[in-house]
């Protein structure tokens, strides 16, 4: 779980520039956050207002929650989280954090959870290393290996895998594509939100889709996986440990286990956690049909050593 660290406000510098992008909720000080919570409490239904009482008591603890999580601690629907963010001024549940998170977090801990400022190079290459070395190892002991082998069944018995990913999932998907190709495997990766969505509805009970995402609650791929689901296919979730709405429309859970903070919107360990859980499938799959495999890496080898001096 990451950690609940407080501090002084972000610069202002980086006010103005986040308002360039998100101005209604840039405008609004996580005082300002609470004090509208306080003045519509009395207007909302009591689902809605234990929501609002939940923000404004633990506000510390709400910023590394996910809108799953929330609700289910206090008995809502995620739609009834969303709805009264966007009645505070917020566009959704995770700007109303990214509010929240500039007063609470100290700024250099929207760069990396452990870094302090004043870090010098040698510090911050240990921190650095050693929090992606704990994330594998934690990845490793959280990762379940018959949820791995339900995936490698899945995409062993499909014609066509599409693999979706948006913003710093999507190099892990093309990674993944990648990895899929090299032994035989009919596997596209989808990155655009648009094509995503047209992709997923195509799809049917002979597709496999595979999700990458660290938080589970990116817009974009969250509809595109349902969408798919809908469609028939059988879907398969790479995400981080924790309740996130993207978990109801998995057929297999492929779990990481990072521990950066989950209002930031690069993901930077659980990269790697993602990448191991791909290493993984790629391996298990290519020793489940162990021939073709090997054959299809040595032609595939031939293939690539033209483009070598």
């Amino acid at each position: 779980m990451a950690q609940r660290p407080t501090g002084s406000s972000p610069a202002r510098p980086n006010r103005r520039s986040a308002s360039k992008k998100t101005p209604a909720v840039a405008a609004i000080s996580v005082s300002a956050v609470l004090a509208r919570l306080r003045t519509l409490r009395p207007t909302l239904g009591p689902a809605v207002q234990r929501i609002a009482d939940f923000i404004v008591e633990h506000p510390q603890e709400v910023v590394h929650m996910s809108v799953s999580e929330v609700a289910e601690r206090t008995g809502a629907s995620e739609g009834s989280v969303v709805g009264l963010c966007k009645s505070v001024g917020a566009t959704g549940f995770q700007q109303l954090k990214i509010v929240l998170a500039q007063e609470i977090v100290q700024p250099v801990q929207l760069i990396h959870e452990d870094l302090e400022e004043k870090d010098p190079v040698a510090d911050v290459m240990a921190k650095i290393f050693h929090s992606n070395v704990q994330t594998l190892e934690d990845t490793q002991s959280t990762l379940s290996a018959a949820s791995v082998e339900k995936a490698v069944k899945l995409i062993r018995a499909a014609k066509r895998i599409e693999i979706y990913g948006i913003g710093s999932a999507a190099p892990i998907a093309e990674d993944a594509h990648y990895r899929m190709l090299r032994i035989g495997l009919n596997a596209k990766s989808v990155l655009d939100s648009h094509v995503q969505v047209i992709s997923a509805a195509l799809t049917g009970p002979d597709v496999v889709v595979i999700t990458v995402t660290h938080s589970g609650s990116t817009h974009e791929t969250v509809t595109a996986t349902r969408l798919a689901k809908e469609a028939g296919a059988k879907t398969i979730c790479i995400t981080n440990f924790g309740r996130s709405p993207i978990q109801q429309y998995a057929d297999v859970l492929l779990l990481t286990m990072a521990r950066e903070t989950q209002f930031r919107t690069e993901a930077m360990t659980s990269r790697l956690a993602q990448l191991a859980i791909i290493d993984v499938l790629i391996a298990c799959l290519a020793l489940a049909d162990y021939s073709r495999a090997v054959k299809t890496i040595r032609k595939t080898f031939d293939v690539l050593s033209l483009k070598r001096y």
